[in-house]
């Protein structure tokens, strides 16, 4: 019986009952901070996996503005909100194509398909600015032809009635609110692909399986439940660009500013968020 107590003793007092919590937990013993990316990398430009991840952004830019520039124009075209999928439907539409395509490219690219993401994660040093440049051209790209298919299929008297899925500011808001509501937008999805993506995170939480395309998914999904009805929710200035080309009228060019701006602001402060209050990055590298 003694023996059996020791035991029990022994398995009560093995693992202490408090576990470190916030930057106690955050030991490097098994994780190692990577390196910054170089800002330049000639070696890049003669490498196909280079080229091979520009071209996976390209197309599932175009996937994106395929599927969702066309839900979007189903309920400009639907009599009323009840014939349609609605605002809801739009949400899901942007959220759920962002999940599958980052699910299927971020092996290749790391799944960007926004010229704001790259962007953040460009400021950052997770990529190069050669990189970076690069996914920004086939982003647009990607988003042009995406949207140029839609109005091929749709013809150019209903894609135009239909506004052709361009982002403005919308009636009774300023451009002061638009971008505002693209700023914090864009926050919300850069802090989310932060977050989620999160390398150390992952090895120190191995134990619980992330998915990361979900979240990202779902913050695309609630930022555009958020702000449709303030600016159509851009918050991806490629998505705004190959919109705004296709359907070329002033009122969308006037407004098309606000979704450059906006999407690289918050993307910035994301960054610099992430980094130096939640990494605490540069606090490290003097230590």
């Amino acid at each position: 019986m003694e023996g059996k107590e020791e035991d029990v003793k022994l398995g009560a007092n093995k693992f202490s009952e408090r576990q470190p919590l916030g930057t106690s937990a955050q030991t490097d013993k098994d994780y190692k901070e990577p390196p910054p990316a170089p800002l330049f990398e000639p070696g890049e430009l003669s490498s196909w996996s280079f080229y091979r991840a520009g071209i996976a952004e390209f197309i599932a830019t175009f996937l994106f503005l395929y599927v969702t520039v066309l839900t979007v124009m189903g309920v400009a075209r639907a009599p009323n909100k009840c014939a349609s999928v609605g605002i809801q439907g739009i949400a899901w539409a942007f959220g759920g194509m962002i999940f599958a395509l980052v699910y299927c490219t971020a092996g290749i690219s790391g799944g960007h398909i926004n010229p704001a993401v790259t962007f953040g994660l460009f400021l950052a040093r997770k990529l190069s600015l050669t990189r970076a440049l690069f996914y920004m051209v086939m982003q647009c790209l990607g988003a042009i032809c995406g949207a140029g298919v839609i109005k091929g299929f749709e013809g150019s008297s209903k894609f135009e009635l239909n506004g052709g899925g361009a982002n403005v500011v919308n009636h009774g808001y300023t451009k002061g609110d638009g971008l505002g509501a693209e700023i914090v937008g864009t926050f919300v999805l850069v802090y989310t692909v932060f977050s989620a993506t999160d390398a150390k995170r992952s090895a120190r939480d191995s134990h619980v399986p992330i998915l990361a395309p979900l979240p990202i998914g779902f913050a695309v999904f609630l930022v555009h439940l958020a702000t449709i009805p303030i600016t159509g929710t851009g918050i991806n200035p490629a998505r705004s660009l190959g919109a705004a080309i296709i359907y070329n009228k002033d009122h969308a060019w006037d407004d098309h500013w606000v979704f450059w701006v906006g999407p690289f602001i918050g993307a910035a402060l994301a960054a610099l968020y992430h980094q130096i209050v939640i990494r605490a990055i540069p606090f490290k590298s003097r230590a």
